[in-house]
């Protein structure tokens, strides 16, 4: 027997409706443990690199991990990857909720998709029976009325659904699948994969209860991670507020973006901080699969209620774009969840134009008639409603702010804040280093996820020089020993990745390393996960990625960050004066990881 694992992976062809159930290969899953490693690996053993991501080649994966539906506090998360439609290289994003859990129940590790169905379409997994259904009738609906629909149509409000919007069904690029309505992946356009096969949702529902290995050990080891969790300084607050404690937070240390990365010090954040949402609009905590945290939120207003949103979003449509109004923002995170669309992403395309306007390089001829100006909310909402649309101006900001500047010229694409095609998090990497060189070479772009280098803003230098013997490396405005620390925590990213870990717990919180979670492996699955395996793995899965984006076309200048942030020094506040030396990180990375100077493994 296979312990831990859901035990099957399942291809279904859209194309010709083929649905075949395989079983799960152990000796596969020691060179990939689950989750995100797992598409990884498939990805770069089985996608053809030359394919167009909206052709039916591309393959779209979900995959979840061998501890997901556990007793494993947060490991509620599942993966879905592809050729992004937005960058053109590696594409991936993951979601908490309850839809990861859900499948692995079902008996599934993983879920591969090809193909394109004639007509919109849903996929119907429930244990051993699995089914392409007609979704004509639900093509059109938003994410909350097609989630309630299909549940009603199926007769079981148990399902649990990964659906798309109008925004996944007009191949909007930045387009997100959501779960539980809210629960979004929302990175890199995998709403738009799932559109460009016609596929409107997937809906799932399993009744088997996960089996370990070792009962005895596996929850004695359960039961350690929930001291560590709950014994940690940042519970409380991060309980009342989750992630939006960081709108103070970031403004505190002056990199809290305001009106496009200007600034990072914003004189209204008390009106739009995590702690005034809690106090004046939270009505009840929320929380994924078998969480203790609770981080999640739901909100009423006088405009809208919906559960959220977090920091991303609420920067995004606050300070990043110029808006006061917090109770705008919880709307816009309503409109978003609703429509399927990626707050990053639509607020770069937003924040791109006005400071492009501001600067005199657009016009309202360019945009529709549309004046982009700081904090006018009522453009924003009309840009939103036509990029959901595609129709007029909206067509193109629906391509990414990539592909806006590269229309437009005229200098605008020096304020167009991407790497690699992937619009920029809210996070000023000037004054946090670490960050900075994260968001260069992460493979799916100008992402933080994947190292989450958060022990730079710990002040904790005693344990750093325990740990790497660089004390520096806990000093965010330092560049000393960075390359030593996103190696590190990028494999601590991928490990939580793999087991389907929250990583706001897992890494930002620090309660799993290398060597505890080769403990929960192996006591979970039986499988020889040592921590020796373990790290080639994690390393192994790492080389695979940055093999795949170098046959799509990555180049080493292309880890690197926009021109602001690495030529225009902060003018205010605990960051001023900095800027971020990234060649000289990304040099040293390449060193740590054993590639060559252009960043090819050897």
């Amino acid at each position: 027997m296979l312990y831990g694992y859901g035990g099957h992976v399942l291809r279904v062809d859209l194309t010709s409706g083929r649905i075949v159930r395989e079983k799960t290969d152990p000796q596969y899953m020691l060179k990939a443990i689950g989750g995100r490693g797992l598409n990884s690996l498939r990805l770069y053993d089985e996608l053809k690199r030359d394919i167009d991501p909206l052709s039916p080649e591309n393959m779209l994966l979900i995959g979840v991990g061998p501890l997901t539906g556990s007793l494993l506090s947060s490991a509620a998360y599942m993966t879905i990857s592809g050729k992004s439609p937005l960058t053109g290289i590696l594409g991936d994003s993951a979601a908490g909720g309850f839809f990861g859990p859900e499948l692995k129940q079902a008996g599934y590790d993983q879920v591969v998709m090809t193909g394109k169905a004639d007509k919109p379409c849903y996929l119907v997994i429930a244990d051993d029976h699995v089914e392409i259904r007609d979704a004509s009738h639900l093509w059109g609906l938003d994410l909350w009325a097609v989630t309630s629909g299909i549940r009603k149509e199926l007769g079981n409000n148990a399902f649990q659904v990964a659906a798309i919007g109008p925004a996944g069904e007009n191949l909007v690029k930045f387009a997100t699948v959501a779960c539980n309505n809210a629960r979004m992946c929302g990175r890199t356009g995998m709403g738009c994969l799932f559109g460009s096969k016609n596929l409107k949702a997937v809906a799932v529902r399993g009744t088997t209860p996960v089996s370990v290995a070792d009962p005895l050990t596996y929850l004695d080891l359960c039961r350690e991670l929930d001291r560590r969790i709950i014994d940690h300084p940042e519970w409380d607050r991060r309980h009342a507020m989750g992630s939006t404690l960081l709108m103070k937070a970031l403004n505190g240390i002056g990199i809290l973006p305001t009106n496009h990365f200007q600034k990072g010090i914003c004189e209204y954040v008390d009106k739009i901080s995590g702690e005034t949402l809690a106090e004046k609009y939270k009505v009840k905590n929320k929380s994924c699969f078998n969480c203790n945290i609770h981080c999640s939120r739901y909100y009423v207003t006088d405009q809208a209620e919906a559960e959220g949103p977090e920091y991303e979003t609420l920067c995004s449509y606050t300070s990043r774009i110029g808006v006061d109004d917090i109770q705008f923002a919880l709307r816009m995170n309503a409109f978003l969840n609703r429509m399927g669309m990626d707050s990053l992403s639509s607020g770069e395309t937003i924040g791109w134009a006005m400071e492009c306007f501001e600067k005199g390089l657009l016009n309202r001829d360019d945009m529709d008639g549309l004046e982009f100006t700081w904090g006018d909310k009522k453009t924003v909402e009309k840009v939103l409603n036509l990029i959901v649309r595609r129709e007029g101006i909206g067509d193109a900001f629906a391509e990414g702010t990539r592909s806006l500047a590269r229309r437009f010229g005229r200098d605008t694409e020096k304020y167009a804040f991407h790497v690699k095609g992937l619009d920029m998090i809210c996070g000023d990497p000037r004054g946090i280093k670490a960050f900075g060189l994260t968001y260069a070479i992460a493979s799916r772009g100008g992402d933080h996820l994947r190292a989450e280098p958060f022990f730079e803003l710990t002040e904790r230098y005693d344990e750093a020089e325990r740990r790497w013997g660089i004390r520096e490396i806990a000093n965010r405005l330092s560049n000393n020993g960075k390359a030593v620390l996103v190696e590190h925590t990028e494999r601590q990213a991928l490990i939580t990745d793999c087991m389907t870990m929250c990583k706001n717990i897992g890494l930002s919180m620090d309660v799993m390393d290398f060597e505890f979670a080769s403990r929960l492996l192996t006591a979970g699955t039986g499988l020889d996960f040592s921590q020796e395996r373990v790290d080639r793995i994690l390393r192994g899965v790492i080389e695979a990625d940055r093999k795949m984006n170098i046959d799509f076309g990555v180049e080493s200048s292309m880890d690197t960050l926009p021109h602001r942030f690495t030529h225009e020094p902060l003018e205010e506040g605990p960051s001023k004066g900095e800027v971020v030396p990234v060649r000289d990180m990304v040099r040293d990375y390449y060193k740590l990881r054993g590639w060559d100077e252009e960043g090819r493994p050897k």
